[in-house]
């Protein structure tokens, strides 16, 4: 990983007044510039509408998920240049030649995304008239284009933790080799390295050459290697820039900062991710009625103190939380704890990590996994030198198939678990695969479960030899399981009760009818029906024909229909006989009497009152113990 190898290190002195420089505070606001090539729209092709509807996506799910980003649109290589979305955002700025804005750097609301899709709408017969297309040899230059979406972020109005400049075209080249053009955007990449501002490119083409331009432009703003750099597929890129639900950037991810100490006096500073973050509902809210106001609560920590002599309760009054107590009675004596010393009592480590020892990696297939993976990566904000001390710590483990078993406490009053870091890298992942765009080098922490964690199944009910299936009823499943059998892609697959919210939300924000997306990768029950349906014959010989369950009746959805309360099966008059009541209990015949005759039964003959609360078995059981 470039971003610690010691090649690429920077000698940092140990001044106390540096390292507080290393510590900026992140706000959680990432902005994002999409650049469109006007050059993608031609009367064959759709690649232009195909890069709209991407960033129609981004747009959508950017509001779900996170409205704090902030995102611009602007077009390239144009002919006009119309009014922006706000018209007053370009004031003191430079508007090169062949540029047009459309959406200025702001926070994603209601209002931007409903003007996007009402431009989405006149696609693509408006955007010839409104914007045109530059020809040949008219272009935009490129280091202007990248200077205009720098001046667009700061002038957004939010501090943002990082920066990003999407580009999205089909041409590999913007500028001839030979020309003055084509040198000023190499000088451009350097001013992009030193901003820290990253740049994409989207190629809305599944064959481009990196070669004659990007691969060298790219390596200079992310400052690696030339003969490092390796192309992402395409069709993977745009995938991930239409799904903002996918957190690339590691700030963005991070649950937090550790110390992993390895010993006396060696210790290293860390963070650790998810690989992926959970869907989550909005949270719930209460409003008034009458206007839709937020009703605001607060919670509020009351005491009362009960006398000795009356043993009633005294007035309430207001404590703060820290001032609060735990007691516990033991015998005739109470014991108080503190709030204070509570958590003292649940701080038993102190957060991080500690080294206990090394394992064969191996002996880890022999554990179960019992919670999600976390990813952990060195940084050098607390303790300068981590990120040397993490890789030599990282290449000795996958030098000797190791993996390193910790005790680790993420956070204050959080239980102490074990793990076992797992060093991982990017070569271990499968060229094209959707893991491999998540796979970096670092350590997996996998969480080590405990022995109440392991089940221990009696098999002996089941594993018998009535429920034993022949050799050829075996073979006929194997086969039902190959034709069946998919690839697990989890960018296909979502949440049904997550997309049906959303898509409500978004169709009552725009007025518009939005499909849920689903587990589009899943094929429907008719296809799976027809790849099997030559196997079905050879099953239903073996196995029999299944019987059809019984059909349930269904219920009666008459709104005529009333509830009637449950009639009594015993006469009034027959219980006031006590006779007629003790012969009912010696043949345990009561169960057909209602709660309220059970009650009447104990009051008129035994002299006994029970509470309303009591349930039906528990006066059954009483009657008859008082009977006995």
């Amino acid at each position: 990983m470039a971003s610690w190898n010691p090649a690429y290190e920077v000698s940092i002195s140990d001044s106390e007044d540096e390292e507080d420089n290393l510590k900026p505070t992140y706000t959680g606001r990432e902005a994002l510039v999409f650049v469109v090539d006007a050059n993608l729209y031609t009367k064959e092709s759709s690649r232009l509408t195909d890069a709209l509807n991407i960033i129609r996506s981004a747009f959508l799910s950017g509001l779900l998920f996170n409205d704090k980003d902030v995102m611009g649109l602007m077009f390239a290589n144009t002919n006009e240049s119309p009014q922006p979305y706000e018209s007053n955002c370009l004031e003191d700025i430079e508007m090169p030649d062949n540029c047009a804005v459309f959406l200025p750097v702001r926070q994603l609301t209601k209002g931007v995304v409903d003007h996007y899709l009402r431009f989405l709408e006149t696609m693509p017969e408006s955007f010839v008239q409104t914007y045109g297309v530059a020809k040949d040899g008219s272009e935009a230059n490129f280091s202007y284009l990248l200077r205009l979406c720098l001046d667009l972020v700061g002038k957004c109005y939010y501090a943002v933790d990082n920066s990003t400049i999407v580009y999205l075209t089909d041409k590999e080249q913007p500028h001839p080799t030979n020309s003055d053009s084509y040198a000023q955007a190499f000088q451009k990449a350097a001013d992009l390295k030193d901003k820290e501002v990253d740049f994409k490119l989207i190629p809305m083409l599944d064959e481009f050459d990196y070669n004659s331009f990007y691969k060298e432009f790219l390596s200079l703003v992310k400052d690696e290697d030339m003969e490092s750099f390796v192309p992402v597929v395409p069709e993977k890129l745009r995938e991930m820039l239409a799904d903002r639900k996918l957190k690339q950037s590691f700030v963005r991810r991070s649950l937090g900062h550790f110390k992993l100490s390895l010993g006396p006096d060696l210790a290293l500073s860390a963070q650790y991710f998810n690989y992926f973050q959970k869907d989550k509902k909005p949270r719930k809210i209460l409003v008034q009625r009458s206007d839709n106001a937020v009703v605001k609560r607060k919670r509020l920590n009351t005491v009362r103190k009960i006398d000795p002599e009356t043993n009633e309760l005294g007035d309430p009054r207001a404590v703060n939380i820290t001032n609060a107590w735990y007691e516990i009675r033991l015998g005739d004596h109470s014991l108080r704890l503190t709030y204070e010393q509570v958590n003292r009592v649940r701080n038993l480590h102190v957060p991080g990590m500690m080294l206990l020892g090394f394992q064969s990696k191996s002996e880890l297939t022999k554990i179960v996994y019992c919670k999600p993976c976390n990813f952990m990566y060195p940084d050098d904000r607390h303790i300068l030198g981590s990120k040397r001390l993490f890789r030599a710590l990282w290449e000795r483990c996958r030098a000797r198939d190791k993996v390193a078993i910790c005790l680790f406490m993420s956070r204050r009053k959080s239980m102490p678990r074990y793990v076992a870091l797992v060093p991982v890298s990017r070569e271990d992942a499968t060229e094209g695969s959707y893991y491999s765009l998540l796979a970096n080098d670092g350590f997996k922490i996998v969480y080590l479960p405990y022995t109440s964690y392991v089940r221990h199944v009696d098999f002996k009910d089941w594993n018998s030899l009535e429920n034993h299936a022949s050799d050829e009823g075996v073979a006929i499943c194997e086969k039902l399981i190959r034709k069946l059998r998919l690839k697990y892609n989890p960018s296909l697959l979502s949440d049904p009760e997550i997309d049906h919210l959303q898509s409500k939300l978004l169709a009552l924000a725009f007025d518009q009818k939005f499909e849920t997306l689903g587990s589009q990768y899943f094929p429907d029950p008719q296809s799976q029906d027809a790849v099997i349906a030559g196997l079905l014959s050879e099953f239903e010989e073996i196995f029999g024909e299944d019987a059809e369950p019984a059909k349930k009746r269904a219920a009666s959805n008459s709104s005529l229909a009333s509830t009637k309360s449950k009639a009594p099966k015993l006469a009034a008059e027959d219980l006031n006989k006590k006779d007629y009541v003790i012969q009912m209990i010696k043949n345990r015949s009561l169960d057909s009497c209602t709660k309220q005759q059970l009650m009447q039964i104990l009051e008129e003959h035994f002299n006994k009152t029970m509470p309303k609360s009591s349930k039906k078995q528990d006066l059954l059981e009483r009657i008859y113990d008082l009977n006995d």
